[in-house]
Order: C-alpha cells, then structure tokens, then sequence
C-alpha cells in the first residue's frame, strides 16, 4: 500500500496526457458521426450495404392456392352451398348472384360472369349443378384470361427504367418496392430506390432498411420536401452510375385529394423529364378493401396512367373478387399479389391458379 501511494503521483502526471488525447478521439468521432447522418437525413445517396436476401434455411416460395385460405373458404363454401340442390332453379342463381357480389366481383362483373351460363342452361347444354360450377370456374378464368401480366422492363434503353409505385395510404407501396427490389436483384439488376414519400416521417427510414436488406442504393429527400425533386434526383444518380432500374415510392395518397392527386400527376411528369424512362405505373391496392379498391384504382388510372396492379394482403380477409372487377372494367392487370410478409412474398399473379384454389 505504501509503495502504491508513492507512485501514484507519478502515474498520474504520466497518464493525464493519454487520456486528454483519448477524449479528442471521441470527440472526433462523434462530430463525423453526426455529420455523416446529417446528410443521410438531408437527401444524399445512401449506398447499399451487401446484406444477403437468402435465409440461413431454405423456404418454399409462396403460392396462391397455399395462403388463400381465407378467400377460398368462404367462397367456395357459398358456392358450393348454391348447387347443391338435384336442378338449376331460380334460388341457384340468385344464390350464385349472391356468392358472387360477397366475393366482391362487383355487380357489372357478376352480370358478365352469370349471363351465358344462363343461356347454356336455358338451351340446355348445362343441365347438372356439377356442370354448372365447372362452367362457372370457366367462366370466371376466361374472365382474366387476355391480360399481359409481364413487368414492363426495356432492356434497349440506354438509361435507367423507372417504375412508379402509387397507393393510398397503407396499402403497402413501401414494402413492395423492398420486395421488388429484392425479385429484381435476384435477376442481376441493379437497383436505385428513390424515397419519395416525404411526408411519412418514417417511409424513408422503412425504405433503406429494405434497400440495405435487397442491396439497392436510395436517394432521400428533406422531410416535408417536394416528391418530385427526389425522384428526380434518383433518376439523375441511376443515370450517372448506370443503374438499371429506379423504384420510387411515392407519398400515400387519398384518392379524393384534388390537390394530392395533382401533385402525383406532377411526380409522373417529372420523372419522365430526366435520363430515365418511366416503364411502368404500379397501383398498390389493399385487397381488404373490397370495391373501394375499384375506386382508387379509376382516380390513379387517371392520375398516373396506371399499367398494373399489386394486390397486397390477398392472404388476410381479403375476399379476391376485386380482381375480376378491376381487370374487366378497368382494363388493368393485376401482375402481382402479396401473401404475406416476408421478402419472398410478392409474386406474379395467375389467374387460372388463382380461380382454380377459390373453388378448392
């Protein structure tokens, strides 16, 4: 103990130009560190970091027929319910009529779908309920059978492509823009996301992580900033580097907003101004919302000239007949449909597959 209190002066007086020089260190560290995300806040390219989509475990990819559990269970029950009388009566078709609108396929779409079944039956080509639900799941797949479905992607451009992806709010843009991001990784694309939700404070924080985790790179605009100047500046920096594809999340959207659903119109506008090419205007719908998804979907065609439709959370509540009413009245395909939430979950719509499991 006596020998420590002797040299502890000593050690003292050795040891404080060490610390002092420790403490500027930090303090060095912690300025960089402020700086450096300052300017990831304040719209500067974040470039990817190389994080792995694959899971330590391989997963089956997600299949209509697999999660459209719910969907089919209560369609299918009430179709079923309607033919199981010995004839076709006129209970049959108001119990398929029935069937049909609870599904959500609209009553223009009911009517197309119902209306040669009935002449079949009046000439007596269909005369068994079994033969009935046959021709009713033909009927139903010859319904969505002239849509192309294919992601427009021009690989003959000599700048980036660029793909809008508009929705109301909630829908799901921003995690279908990861998920994109990752299916177009995958095909050995490279990848810029453009944060042009501006106005949901965490959309541009939801949206790295999904460019970190697909290995995309991202360009983020000032909270509350113009939508249009960011995709424009991701245009410009996919240009400049070369990159094959631009995703820009736009903000979400009410589709009775005048004022908004302009400023959309402007996004679209702007982005086909720079060295990219706007290839494809995708409209996120919530399947869950049943016919109101009919309305957004005619506003935002008007709006954005809308090419195609992911229909998100179709393995929920969802009851699938939107499908049928925008397809046939809108003339817009559905090319994609969420069934659940991981990165692998978003998958081409098909619709032989699709009607094939709502009568599972």
């Amino acid at each position: 103990m006596f020998a420590l209190e002797i040299f502890a002066p000593q050690f003292a007086a050795e040891t404080v130009p060490t610390i002092l020089l420790a403490l500027a260190a930090l303090v060095i560290v912690f300025g960089v560190g402020v700086v450096v995300v300052g300017r990831r806040r304040s719209g500067q390219v974040v470039a990817p970091t190389p994080v792995s989509t694959q899971a330590n475990t391989p997963v089956s990819p997600a299949t209509v027929r697999d999660r459209l559990g719910k969907v089919r269970s209560s369609f299918a029950g009430a179709v079923t319910s309607a033919l199981t009388r010995s004839a076709i009566t006129q209970e049959t078709w108001d119990d398929l009529e029935e069937a049909l609108l609870r599904a959500d396929l609209g009553v223009a779409t009911t009517t197309r779908v119902l209306a040669p079944l009935r002449e079949l039956v009046k000439a007596k080509q269909i005369i068994q309920p079994s033969d009935l639900r046959a021709a009713l799941q033909s009927q139903m797949t010859a319904q969505l059978s002239n849509s192309v479905r294919e992601l427009n992607f021009d690989s003959s451009l000599n700048a980036p492509n660029i793909w809008l992806v508009v929705g109301v709010n909630g829908a799901g843009k921003t995690t279908t823009i990861g998920k994109l991001s990752a299916q177009q990784r995958k095909l050995g694309r490279t990848v810029l996301m453009a944060a042009g939700d501006t106005f949901r404070a965490a959309a541009g924080d939801q949206l790295e992580t999904w460019a970190q985790r697909s290995g995309a790179e991202i360009v983020r605009g000032s909270e509350g900033g113009d939508p249009s100047s960011v995709v424009f500046d991701g245009v410009a920096r996919a240009t400049a580097k070369n990159i094959d594809l631009v995703l820009a999340d736009t903000a979400g959207r009410l589709q009775n907003n005048i004022n908004l659903m302009e400023e959309l119109t402007k996004v679209r506008r702007v982005a086909d101004k720079g060295g990219g090419k706007v290839t494809e205007v995708l409209l996120v719908i919530d399947a869950t919302t049943g016919q109101n998804g009919l309305t957004q979907a005619k506003q935002f065609a008007q709006a954005t000239a809308v090419t195609g439709v992911v229909l998100t959370k179709l393995d929920g509540s969802a009851r699938g007949g939107i499908v049928f009413a925008i397809e046939t009245e809108l003339q817009i395909p559905v090319k994609l449909v969420g069934l659940g939430e991981t990165i692998d979950d978003l998958v081409a719509f098909d619709a032989a597959e699709f009607v094939a499991a709502l009568f599972e």
